[in-house]
């Protein structure tokens, strides 16, 4: 397989909720593709804390698409930190839940967006169908793999990379929504989140492409 890069920044923001289970846990409600990094960070993060002098933190963690993980929490999912891929799905912890405050993005570094990354194209081995570009995803009979939008945080990123593309290629809305349901119906798995989409496309070896970050 190979690799294409294409600049959009994906966000990841973080702030504290509030309390979850016992005082010497924390329960971390993240996105679907930081299972492997927080495995990592988590434990940095403990030889940092006890270097502090204090005790250890057992960190727990909730996976899922961005969307549905916000959702999960405003319906009553105890989380103490959350760290989702839109600002918008944070932002509907304020809205309707009324979890954080409206300010939420002022509270760390960097705006809360500790993170950036590009959208990539990962293709099948010697590239086949000759996939280079934007416009080969919407060639009739290439078959796109990408999580659903709804749900997915990374989805969003993958759908507005796609949307600035062709924004700035044909120069209006109404082209570029053209060119993003031209993509779309070339979908033919909508998983709801990144990891559901690596799945298909790598173990159940559906797709041409897939999109991700």
């Amino acid at each position: 397989m190979s690799i294409r890069y294409f600049t959009l920044a994906a966000l990841a923001s973080a702030l504290i909720v509030g309390p979850a289970v016992a005082a010497d846990s924390l329960l971390n409600v993240s996105y679907d593709p930081t299972r492997e990094l927080y495995v990592e960070f988590n434990e940095a993060f403990n030889k940092h804390w006890q270097a502090e002098g204090h005790e250890p933190i057992k960190v727990q963690q909730s996976h899922g698409g961005s969307g549905k993980q916000a959702r999960a929490v405003i319906d009553g999912l105890r989380a103490d930190v959350v760290t989702l891929a839109l600002a918008g799905d944070i932002d509907e912890l304020h809205k309707l839940g009324k979890l954080i405050p409206e300010d939420w993005q002022s509270r760390l570094p960097q705006a809360s967006t500790p993170y950036t990354s590009t959208i990539v194209f990962l293709v099948r081995k010697g590239n086949p169908e000759g996939i280079k570009d934007w416009e080969d995803l919407v060639k009739p009979g290439v078959e796109v793999i990408t999580p659903n939008p709804k749900t997915s945080g990374g989805a969003r990123w993958n759908f507005l990379a796609a949307w600035a593309y062709a924004q700035q290629k044909y120069g209006s809305d109404e082209q570029a929504q053209a060119f993003v349901d031209k993509l779309y119906k070339n979908v033919p798995v909508l998983d709801t989140g990144a990891r559901g989409s690596t799945i298909t496309f790598v173990n159940n070896q559906i797709g041409d492409v897939l999109l991700a970050w």
